[in-house]
Formats: structure tokens, sequence, C-alpha cells
């Protein structure tokens, strides 16, 4: 992630996240009513509730009693919007290296099982369904390569020195831990850099995609769906790049220009991947809400458009609503949210809390996204490891690399919230918009069930009431919290 970009991000935390306060009132018991029961859990921004199972409300024929002003949050089961594929973060380098090399096997085996299962009894796990690998190195590496790296003025066109043997030991057995854990795990993969001697720099760092590599990128890539699906590890999805309009100076990075994008993808990367690997997706753009017109314009290129299957988006610069813009210029485009990381830049549990669960869950599945990951999955106490890029970075959670204990950060309460009831395959369904502060989204899961996840951003405890054609129920969500709902 860029050191500009963190530092928009922190600039822009004062404004997209809401004041949180010092006394936390209790939640209040749900009314009984002789309809459907609702299940409840809860997430407090003081932590004293951490995804709690709360008592049940119960929807009523008869409409309940509200005070004026209280929010109506309509749910319609009947609309239904985009297909769910999941929730999760970035099983980088750093995260594999520290799950792999830093934890004894019992431990990784709980932690793994807690992330990626999804079972029942006292350790249920968290579902996660979604994650992204890297193609090479990021600056969440300990040392920058590719897979076809070669010596200074020396280039390999016909890829006689790919391999993936810098993972073998790290991702690979990570990537396939989670898959025989979760079978249902969509695994997409985004390069940092195309090997030096493809680019004008002839460097990881810095410089361009030359045109007269573009048909050995296109290869490189293709190797790289090849060697994963030998290991058992399907990559559903492929961006040709990772933040393509930045040039980091201290980690591996390339700019890519819109015209060139539609370029390598609509004459060389797509029709390759078609023929060869045809159940491997590719994704535009892997960068800020800011720029919308640079993956609008890719997608305007009548070429590329076959190719190119939806837009990925990250959340350092701009705002969500251009997912939703974006999406009705091109509505065929699915829709993806790919990377945003929390960090020492902003400390306070309670903001990041509704951050992470409000904008980068809520809006961003409201504004048609398939799928939402968050950044590194795995940090250690140092918040790395690293080699240049962000350093004060935060995982998911935080592998102590000392005693391979486990913290759970914000961040992983805000995933378990929709990635431990909103199962793949689930759509996301009509839900009014509610006022006071509380924001919501809804999803039905294939097996009839629906999941309505809210977030009070409001110093005060909020009451909503829930209806669902003549039926409703009223919930009481205690100031900075987050709440999943879920009937059948």
């Amino acid at each position: 992630m860029a050191l500009a970009n963190r530092l928009r991000l922190r600039s822009a935390f004062p404004i997209l996240l809401l004041a949180a306060f010092s006394a936390w009132p209790a939640a209040a018991a749900p009314e009984k009513g002789e309809g459907p029961t609702v299940q409840a859990w809860l997430t407090t921004g003081d932590q004293t509730r951490l995804l709690s199972r709360e008592a049940d409300a119960s929807f009523s024929s008869a409409m309940v009693k509200m005070a004026a002003g209280t929010p109506v949050i309509e749910v319609d089961p009947g609309t239904s919007y985009q297909q769910i594929a999941g929730f999760g973060a970035a099983i980088t380098d750093a995260s594999a290296w520290l799950i792999q090399q830093k934890m004894q096997p019992a431990q990784r085996e709980a932690l793994m099982r807690e992330l990626f299962g999804r079972g029942q009894g006292k350790n249920p796990g968290i579902g996660l369904s979604f994650t992204r690998l890297t193609i090479g190195a990021s600056d969440f590496s300990r040392t920058h390569y590719s897979f076809d790296d070669m010596p200074a003025g020396e280039k390999d066109p016909q890829l006689r020195h790919f391999s993936i043997a810098a993972q073998r030991d790290t991702v690979l057995p990570a990537v396939k831990a989670a898959l025989k854990i979760n079978p249902q795990l969509k695994v997409m993969a985004s390069p940092w850099s195309a090997p030096g001697w493809m680019k004008s720099s002839d460097s990881l760092v810095k410089g361009s995609l030359k045109p007269e590599a573009y048909d050995a990128f296109a290869r490189y890539l293709n190797r790289y769906v090849d060697a994963m699906k030998a290991e058992g590890v399907a990559i559903s999805a492929l961006t040709l790049q990772n933040e393509p309009h930045f040039e980091p100076g201290d980690y591996p990075g390339m700019r890519v220009d819109p015209a060139r994008r539609a370029a390598f993808i609509g004459g060389h990367l797509g029709p390759l991947l078609a023929r060869a690997n045809p159940g491997t997706a590719i994704f535009d753009w892997d960068h800020n809400w800011d720029e919308p017109d640079s993956p609008a314009t890719v997608l305007a290129d009548p070429q590329a458009a076959k190719y190119v299957s939806g837009v990925a988006w990250h959340c350092y610069a701009g705002k969500s609503e251009v997912q939703a813009t974006v999406h009705d210029k091109f509505p065929a485009k699915d829709t993806w949210f790919t990377e945003c990381s929390g960090g020492r830049w902003s400390p306070d549990w309670a903001k990041n809390l509704q951050y992470f669960t409000k904008t980068l869950v809520i809006d961003t599945t409201r504004g048609w996204a398939r799928g939402v990951l968050f950044w590194n999955l795995a940090l250690d106490e140092k918040d790395g490891p690293h080699l240049g890029g962000c350093k004060d970075c935060r995982g998911v959670v935080t592998i102590d690399s000392k005693t391979g204990t486990v913290t759970r950060n914000v961040e992983y309460y805000a995933l378990a919230h929709a990635s431990r009831f909103v199962l793949p395959g689930a759509r996301r369904i009509a839900s009014s918009e509610a006022s006071e502060g509380v924001a919501n989204v809804a999803f039905r899961n294939p097996d009839g069930g629906v999941v309505l996840l809210l977030a009070n951003g409001e110093a005060a405890a909020r009451t909503v009431a829930v209806k669902v054609g003549k039926a409703s129920f009223r919930y009481t969500l205690p100031g900075s919290s987050v709440a999943t709902l879920l009937w059948k």
C-alpha cells in the first residue's frame, strides 16, 4: 500500500468515522412476538461484547410499538441483486510466513480452522471464503522477487527460468490448508510488478511494462495459473497489476495506464486465458475509488471488454459511491472490493469498527461488490515482516513472532459479522436505508436464511424497526456498535 495512499486514508478518517463515546448502554432485551425467531450477534466499540450472542428477537404479525421517529428498515427478500462470493483478506508472503514458520502445528491448525472454518459449537469459525495472493513479492515480503528474475541486462522471453519456488514453503501450504478447511474458498491473485526485464526500469521497483513484453507477461501470468492449478489451487481471477497508477520507490510496482491495460488485456492476456484457463476471470483496475475514469476507459474498449469480467477497487482515496456509478454505466460487469488496511495511524478501536463495517462491508456491498477483501490476513507485533512500503499497517490478526499467540484485531470482527453468516452464493436483497445513524445491508442465503447487518455509528443507543411484508420486530443497538441479525 502506497505511503501517499495511507496519508490520504489518515486524513479521511476524521470525516468518515463518527466520534466514539465513553459510556456504553446495555442492549435492550428485544420484544417477543409470535413469529419467526431472530438470532442476534453484537460487537461494541468498547470491546465488552465481541461477536457476542445476544437475546433473540421475534417477528410479530401485529405492528410493533414504536416511538415517533424510529427508523424503519424494510427488507424485501423477493428483490435481489448481486451474488456474493465471500469476505476475507490477503494471504501475503508476510501472513503465510508467520502462519507457517512462527506457529506451532496446533496453533496453526486452530487459527486456520477459526479463520476459514464454519462449524458449530464453542469455536465455530468465521468462514472466510475469499482471499488474494500476490504473484511475486509485495511490500509485505521478506525479499523482493518475481517468478522469473534475471541478472541485469538479461531476458527470458521463453520463461525458461519461471518458478513459483519462492512461495513453496509459505503461501502454498497456507492456501492449501485454507482450501482443505473451506473448499469453497475463492482465490484471486495480483502481481505487484512484472519481472524487471519486461519493464522500462529493468527493475521490480518503478517503471512501466514495455509493449514488446506484452506477450511474455501474458504467458507469465498464465504460467502462474497453470503452476497453481498443478498444486491444487484454482485461481478464480487475476488482475494484471496491483495499483497500476502508482510507482512506489522502495518495493515492487509498475505503472500501466488504461490504454495500455486495454491493449494488453484485449490483445494478449484475454485471448490466452480464454484458450488455456477459461475458468480464470480478469478484473481491471485494482486501485482506488478516486479515479473511476480509468477502469471505465478499459471497459469502454470493445476488445478488452470481451475479457474483463469486473472492476476491483481499493479504499485509500475517493469514496465508495463510485462503485455504483461505474456499475450503472457497465451493468454487465461485476464489482469487487479487493484491498484496504487499517494501521497504527488510526488507533481508536470504536471508530475503526464503524469504518470497517459500515464503509468497507455495508457500503461496498450496497455498491454491488460481490466480494470484500481486507489486506494482510496476519502480521506480527512489529507490523511486519515487510520490505519497504507500509511500516504501520495492521493485519486482521496479529501473530506474536516469539510465541505464536494470536490477537484478533478490529478487522477480524468487522469481517466476521459478515463472513460467518453470509454464505457463498447468497444474494444481496433490498433493504431501505435507515436514518438516525444506523446503516444496513441485507442478504438471502442459499438455504433461505436472511442476514441483516447493522452499524450504529452514533454515540447513543438506537432502536430500529425491521419490517418484512406485514411482520416486524424492533431491535436496539448500543451506541457505536454493529450487529448481525439472522432469521429463517
